[in-house]
């Protein structure tokens, strides 16, 4: 039996872990959030791993993802996305535990036109971004046993993200403005799920860094008209360019990650994010 601990267990990520545990009977996961486990507090994350019982995998899905309002609140995205990990790479390696780190395709500015690969260097453009980086960096400094997860658009029935909030929108809306020059790849945190569940249970050695999203390359707008067909809602939708819908934070306008290396490495195939979002509505 193995020991997994998944932090920021409220989270979406953790939600759909949490949903596919009960399949994984020689997996046992320790779920905290913020008020069982700060990240943050190196004291705290040192003292919950040398008690009982001894954990074999930390998946830190703990995560300022505020994009806009990390803006205005660098320090305190710092503090979770970099200190938080720092601090939990710092206790894995005194405890001999295999950290998987999850970061984001706003490690990278946009410019480039073809899906970014592992050795792309990173460039962000926000304070989300620079803080996700930071905590990569500080993960590879005091680790060899990680895997990080660059992933990209994480949406799922569970949490706050674009599939809900636009569903949520349209109760009360006759129309919505959805922007249609950022393009990337929506990716269902069911199945992001599933493939750290492979490694996991597995017990795989091929440490490093991969990019994992679902198959396929789309708009905001295409997602958002996918979202409302689906879900069989009629509503009048409008594209719009980023200029007309100015934020605090600046996004990648083309931030497709290349999957090759995770294809190749773990021998998957990621589900095209149609399959995904049929998924993901089922199970609103």
């Amino acid at each position: 039996m193995m020991n997994v601990l998944v932090t920021g267990s409220n989270g979406q990520l953790a939600s759909c872990i949490r949903d596919l545990a009960g399949q994984y009977e020689n997996l046992n996961f320790i779920y905290t959030d913020y008020q069982e486990l700060d990240i943050c507090d190196l004291k705290q994350v040192n003292t919950f791993f040398k008690s009982d019982p001894k954990i074999d995998y930390c998946i830190n899905c703990a995560a300022y993802t505020a994009v806009d309002k990390a803006e205005s609140d660098a320090d305190k995205a710092f503090e979770i996305n970099a200190t938080g990990a720092k601090n939990l790479a710092i206790a894995c390696h005194e405890f001999d535990a295999v950290l998987i780190q999850i970061s984001t395709d706003f490690v990278f500015d946009g410019e480039k036109r073809e899906p970014y690969v592992e050795t792309d260097i990173p460039n962000p453009i926000s304070v989300y971004g620079a803080s996700k980086l930071q905590g990569e960096v500080e993960v590879k400094q005091r680790l060899e046993k990680y895997f990080i997860f660059r992933t990209s658009w994480l949406y799922s029935e569970h949490g706050s993200n674009f599939m809900k909030t636009i569903l949520r929108l349209a109760e009360t809306r006759d129309e919505i403005s959805v922007v249609s020059d950022q393009i990337g790849t929506p990716t269902y945190a069911g199945d992001l799920a599933k493939i750290i569940f492979n490694i996991v249970s597995s017990k795989n050695t091929n440490f490093g860094l991969y990019h994992y999203s679902n198959e396929g390359v789309v708009s905001w707008y295409d997602f958002a008209k996918a979202i409302f067909e689906v879900s069989a809602v009629e509503i009048k939708l409008n594209s719009i360019k980023t200029v007309d819908y100015p934020t605090p934070a600046k996004r990648p306008a083309y931030s497709v990650l290349s999957l090759e290396k995770t294809k190749k490495i773990f021998n998957i195939t990621p589900p095209k994010w149609e399959l995904g979002l049929k998924k993901a509505i089922e199970n609103v």
